[in-house]
């Protein structure tokens, strides 16, 4: 509805000075223009080891036919945007989720997104070099979580921890904690994924999007990982990057449910 001006008449010697003020009415109806234009957003993550569901502790054979059992396993999801049919990128409110794997919860993530129909998303893996050196974070980026090296190397992009016998690290551990965001060895992986059908967000609605990631693509994505020769890593470097590369492509969108 509309809203009534007040007009107010000052005098200050010989001059007149009018000052116009808007007062909002309590109980009028909202304009339209003013009502939000977001909506929320959920992505629904299932992890998956060898083909199967992800059960830590449980041995598994990855793609090069060596033994592991893996006990961790938990990554950071950063820098979301949603890609237009025209291609145009529209970047959404920041925000930083760390999956876990121990934590059935944390693979249920929502944000909120401007309402229009997609057809791609676009994150990132890991944590940008802006935040990797603002020092003590909260919520996701508390490094209470583990997953903070120390104020000089950043964060831990992704972890995956377990036993192998063919590992030739002290008690056959398993350990790849991957991170690095200086130029010349950066683990971020900023990736789009399409989507099967086209993600249309209304008011009113909450999408769903079903996601897979695969384990086993640490091990044979961009590069040949083998437990037998590299089964430690937890500093930023050569290894990390070809790690990275090599779980950038281990996801995949399985369904769009608007």
């Amino acid at each position: 509805s509309k809203k009534p001006i007040k007009f107010i008449i000052m005098q200050t010697g010989k001059n007149w000075i009018v000052m116009v003020a808007l007062f909002l009415v309590l109980g009028c109806t909202r304009d339209e223009s003013m009502e939000t234009d977001v909506s929320p957003v959920t992505i629904s993550i299932t992890h998956h080891a060898a083909g199967d569901l992800l059960e830590l502790g449980k041995m598994i054979a990855n793609s090069n036919g060596e033994p592991v059992t893996i006990t961790t396993f938990a990554y950071y999801l950063s820098n979301f945007a949603l890609v237009k049919s025209d291609d145009k990128i529209v970047p959404l409110a920041p925000q930083y989720f760390l999956i876990n794997e121990k934590d059935p919860a944390s693979k249920n993530i929502s944000f909120f997104a401007p309402q229009g129909t997609y057809k791609a998303i676009q994150l990132m893996i890991g944590v940008d070099s802006a935040r990797n050196v603002s020092g003590i974070q909260t919520g996701a980026l508390d490094p209470v979580n583990g997953m903070f090296w120390s104020w000089n190397t950043g964060y831990i992009f992704a972890k995956l921890e377990g036993k192998s016998v063919v590992s030739t690290a002290p008690l056959q551990n398993v350990t790849y904690h991957i991170g690095g965001f200086k130029k010349q060895e950066s683990a971020i992986q900023t990736i789009v994924l399409g989507f099967p059908e086209l993600l249309v967000v209304k008011k009113a609605r909450n999408p769903v999007i079903d996601m897979t990631a695969e384990v086993d693509k640490w091990f044979s994505g961009k590069h040949l990982i083998s437990i037998s020769n590299e089964a430690f890593c937890m500093n930023p470097g050569d290894l990390a990057r070809k790690i990275s590369e090599n779980y950038a492509s281990m996801f995949t969108i399985t369904s769009v449910t608007n």
